[in-house]
């Protein structure tokens, strides 16, 4: 995340969340949303501001996100 928050070669392990999670916003400006699988629950969600080179920590969570069980 630190190094590269947008690969161009994506892994189920680091992605771009998709459909009405793809974006979100960090004081009001919109952004696309990734994520990162750290565990087989463990998630870390994350704003992209690829204008200023800076992730915004949108949600940790120890357990798998009921957001994405659809």
């Amino acid at each position: 995340m630190r190094t590269d928050p947008a690969p161009a070669t994506r892994t189920e392990r680091h992605h771009r969340l998709k459909g009405e999670l793809a974006h979100g916003a960090h004081r009001g400006e919109p952004m696309d949303r990734w994520q990162i699988e750290v565990t087989a629950g463990g998630r870390i969600w994350y704003l992209l501001d690829a204008e200023r080179r800076t992730v915004w920590i949108d949600r940790a969570s120890t357990g798998h996100p009921k957001a994405t069980v659809r």
